[in-house]
């Protein structure tokens, strides 16, 4: 009769295994935080250049914010800052998106806090306001000549979470609301730069805009 032994594994082999076992979870581990933490890094490198970007800008203008200057501004070497971005065009483009996700927020806000029937004046005068606070950002965003596509599939999400805020004051109101958001910035936008270069007289200001939100207002 074959005789039957049991197997018992030595103790020692079960430390050992479980001793490379958690030596291999700590490495794994580390190696994430260690990724993490290379990532926070460059997100911040990213959001300073950005910000630095802005804050010339907005004092000296954007022809002033070139790559030697940034570089000197916040003391990154030239080529750091062509590891986050490829020219001077990606460093403006950049900022046009982080402006656009600042202006669908400010839409936002003004579209919830009152009701329907008034949330086209007050997205008008939340536009504005921001237009006319942030003039070197709301150039960047519009004025300047950046490769940011525009109603396309490249569309980054910022642009088109600012954009929805104005669709959805004509959304179920016509089957043209895509146009009528379209024509409304247009004017909206019109209203903003004509005032800038001071070819609309501020005197008016407040029935233009009144006006414009006439039009625009539709009956329920």
């Amino acid at each position: 009769m074959r005789s039957t032994r049991k197997k018992f594994h030595h103790p020692q082999s079960i430390l050992a295994a479980l001793y490379f076992l958690s030596m291999a979870t700590t490495t794994t581990l580390a190696a994430n935080r260690i990724a993490e933490r290379k990532l926070r890094d460059k997100q911040a490198r990213r959001a300073q250049i950005i910000s630095a970007a802005r804050r010339i800008a907005e004092l000296e203008g954007w022809s002033n914010v070139t790559v030697r200057r940034l570089s000197d501004e916040i003391s990154y070497s030239q080529p750091v800052l062509y590891a986050h971005f490829e020219s001077r065009e990606g460093i403006l483009a950049a900022v046009a998106i982080e402006g656009f996700q600042e202006l669908g927020l400010a839409l936002e806000k003004a579209r919830k806090r009152v009701k329907r029937r008034n949330a086209v004046e007050s997205v008008a005068a939340a536009y504005l306001e921001f237009a006319a606070s942030s003039p070197a950002l709301y150039e960047v965003m519009f004025l300047l000549s950046l490769s940011v596509p525009f109603g396309e599939a490249a569309t980054p999400p910022e642009l088109r979470f600012a954009f929805s805020q104005l669709l959805e004051l004509f959304q179920g109101q016509s089957s043209k609301a895509e146009v009528l958001s379209e024509l409304f910035w247009a004017s909206l936008h019109g209203i903003a730069e004509l005032s800038r270069t001071k070819r609309f007289p501020p005197s008016r200001q407040k029935e233009r805009v009144r006006t414009l939100v006439e039009l625009f207002t539709f009956p329920r």
